[in-house]
């Protein structure tokens, strides 16, 4: 029996509070038994003298090649890869080039559309670039609200019968796996997501830990789907676990000095010790306890 554990890769900025970006992909991979690797791509920090609007570097797109080089070459394999924040056309194309050279066998996009203080036009042409060579690559895209209204080319998404058409649309573009998150934004009481992958749609929900997002949740969320494909879950049964593992670090989360909580993924073991009652489940007139078809 190989005590080899699975290999998951984050492509993905490093977010120096730890509260997402690289950082959190690693704390998730660990927490879910799976051995985590990362290049990256940016280097944010939150700004406290400018509403803490993000102060944004990219790393120089060489040396995001040599990181994804090195990780791919030191180990045996990358069972699964997580793309997050990319952030400027060269680091696309770096990223591009890396994920047709070394073929990985899963890659799971969390597509970051726009950074808190980039300006927006940039962000469209980053969006246009992220689109166009990292989309057709993906097998499971986990978009949040504003970037499924974004990649379904809709104005905006207000209700779940919306959130599942943009799902719909996404898949469309080629990606055989949407998990679409609108976490609390919809007003249903519950943190709820959208799966769809051509024949199965899928509405998964928890109870709503407040009204507002958290900081790092989303990268949680596509960290945990990663790590669960890696171990060789199907996409559905990693949505449904990734919507355990944050259900688990938003509640309570931490609080500091900036003005919102931010995930710590610790509390997981705890919620899977004591709280079993608390995983993904769909509406109440589904025919399963969990989750069920739409």
């Amino acid at each position: 029996m190989s005590t080899t554990p699975p290999i998951a890769l984050a492509i993905a900025g490093s977010e120096a509070s730890g509260g997402a970006g690289a950082q959190t992909d690693i704390k998730t991979f660990q927490q879910l038994g799976v051995f985590g690797c990362t290049a990256l791509t940016c280097i944010v920090s939150m700004d406290p003298k400018a509403n803490w609007d993000h102060r944004f570097v990219p790393v120089d797109p060489q040396v995001i090649a040599d990181q994804i080089e090195a990780c791919a070459t030191v180990h045996s394999r990358i069972d699964a890869v997580k793309v997050g924040m990319l952030g400027t056309q060269p680091t696309i194309d770096a990223v591009d080039a890396a994920l047709e050279r070394y073929g990985f066998p899963i890659v799971v996009l969390d597509p970051v559309l726009i950074c808190k203080g980039q300006e927006f036009s940039s962000a469209m042409a980053v969006d246009n670039a992220l689109r166009e060579k990292i989309l057709p690559r993906a097998t499971m895209v986990t978009p949040n609200l504003f970037e499924s209204a974004t990649l379904a080319g809709v104005e905006e998404i207000t209700s779940v019968e919306a959130l599942k058409d943009a799902a719909k649309r996404i898949f469309d573009l080629g990606v055989p796996n949407v998990l679409a998150k609108a976490g609390p934004s919809l007003g249903t009481g519950t943190a709820l997501d959208v799966f769809y992958d051509g024949s199965t749609l899928e509405v998964l929900e928890v109870p709503a830990v407040g009204a507002e997002r958290m900081h790092g949740a989303g990268c949680t969320l596509a960290a945990a789907v990663t790590a669960e494909l890696a171990k060789g879950a199907t996409p559905l049964e990693a949505a449904v676990t990734a919507k355990n593992v944050v259900s688990a670090s938003v509640n309570p989360g931490m609080r500091g000095n900036i003005p919102f909580t931010y995930v710590w993924q610790g509390n997981y073991p705890e919620f899977l010790a004591g709280q079993p009652a608390r995983g993904a489940r769909c509406p109440a007139q589904a025919s399963t306890p969990r989750i069920g078809e739409v």
